[in-house]
């Protein structure tokens, strides 16, 4: 069984390596400039991720213009399974750039290993959405020439340029994959399927739940007080305010005795499933996947609500001393062929919208099965991961940044 973190999220997060990588962009951040509403999936291609009257540090740097020959090797910080074998290996006999490997264990480890641009060190990091902001922030990335990538036009338009990765026009790297969190459910506890994420809230499950253990967790109870709360004025669940904060951070200290396990790798609840331990609780589509392939009667749905979801990006460091290899390989990690081998290896769904032949040649179905074909209602009602920081889309400086949701989280909630 692979062992995938709680989206390479966090165990129990560092405060203080969380204090100190937030409080660059605290200070230096006016809004992550998402640009849509708490349902928009990040809105999509608009590259307008600037913090009000704020540029990121390494704006102005000059982008390759040509690639060139190979320095002979290509230095990846990554999550764990993103680079086996099956298409590591041939990008090696293809390019001469021999990798090498360095996982991170979660979003803080990244932005650690980013610091002083990757220290000169490493070239490349695959950072999820609540990390992108702070390495970009800190000036640890440096502008890509997306027009090397000839994939890149084959992208769905809402990973082309999104305000994850893409600061005023600038590309910062290359999307690669994405994923939502669902709601997952045994069939046999629940005969008719649940359609909001209040079972996870209901006492009458006491014991039988199972969620991230994660601070960006907050977000998922957030999307659930836009609705139920409206009075909360909750607009996107990755800006809150102190009070619509504590709000989101009561509603997960009450549901504190309703939990089986807050788990930190994708097999332990896989386990607590097959095992009867959890009937319920917030997953992804790698676990759902996995547990259909064990004959387990598993259920999931994206509910009413909507829900939150993670994107990843090969992002380029400022300091990487093997240039020509990092754009060999986001040119090659963009093709269709490689991400659909990587979607169903790893269990989420790719950028490339042409992947979807490829990934049913892998493996039947896995296309449906990972929503790569998915109409554009299904990606709107995912609220995309992005870092929280202190001044919200409306240029106030009333929001509260990663570190009171780290805080909230290890103090308030567990």
């Amino acid at each position: 069984m692979r062992t995938y973190r709680a989206r390479r999220g966090s165990r129990r997060l560092s405060a203080a390596l969380a204090l100190a990588s937030v409080a660059l962009i605290t200070a230096a951040c006016g809004s992550s400039g998402s640009g849509g509403s708490a349902n928009s999936g990040g809105s999509g291609g608009s590259g307008s991720g600037a913090a009000a009257g704020e540029t990121v540090p390494t704006a102005s740097m000059p982008v390759l213009q040509k690639i060139g020959k190979g320095e002979g090797k290509l230095n990846l910080i990554a999550w764990e399974g993103y680079l086996q074998p099956q298409w590591v290996k041939p990008f090696e006999q293809q390019t001469g750039c021999q990798v090498n490997a360095k996982y991170a264990g979660s979003s803080d480890e990244m932005v650690a290993l980013m610091k002083d641009g990757g220290g000169g060190q490493y070239d490349m990091v695959s950072s999820s959405g609540d990390a992108d902001l702070r390495i970009l922030y800190a000036g640890d990335a440096r502008p890509v020439n997306i027009s090397l990538i000839p994939s890149w036009k084959d992208f769905f338009p809402a990973f082309q340029s999104p305000p994850f990765n893409t600061i005023n026009g600038v590309h910062y790297g290359v999307s690669l994959q994405w994923g939502p969190n669902v709601l997952m459910y045994s069939k046999k506890a629940f005969p008719t399927p649940p359609t909001s994420w209040s079972v996870i809230y209901d006492s009458k499950y006491k014991g039988q739940v199972t969620v991230p253990d994660n601070p960006i967790q907050i977000a998922d109870a957030a999307l659930y007080l836009e609705k139920h709360q409206p009075s909360l004025g909750i607009k996107d669940p990755y800006e809150l305010t102190q009070p619509q904060l504590q709000a989101a951070v009561s509603l997960l200290a009450k549901q504190r005795p309703l939990i089986e396990k807050y788990w930190d790798l994708a097999s332990q609840e896989i386990f607590d499933f097959k095992n009867g331990n959890a009937t319920v609780g917030a997953g992804w589509p790698y676990q759902v996947s996995a547990l259909k392939a064990d004959k387990f009667a598993i259920g999931d749905t994206i509910p009413s609500e909507g829900a939150t979801g993670w994107a990843d990006t090969w992002m380029l460091a400022a300091k990487a001393p093997d240039i020509n290899c990092a754009y060999m390989w986001m040119r090659y990690i963009s093709t269709p062929q490689v991400q659909a081998e990587q979607a169903v290896n790893y269990g989420e769904t790719p950028d490339n919208k042409l992947a979807c032949s490829y990934m049913d040649k892998i493996q039947a179905g896995s296309c449906a099965l990972y929503h790569a074909n998915a109409p554009l209602s299904y990606f709107n009602s995912i609220a995309l991961w992005k870092t929280p920081i202190a001044t919200c889309d409306n240029g106030k400086p009333d929001c509260m940044p990663y570190a009171d949701w780290v805080s909230a989280w290890n103090t308030q909630v567990k």
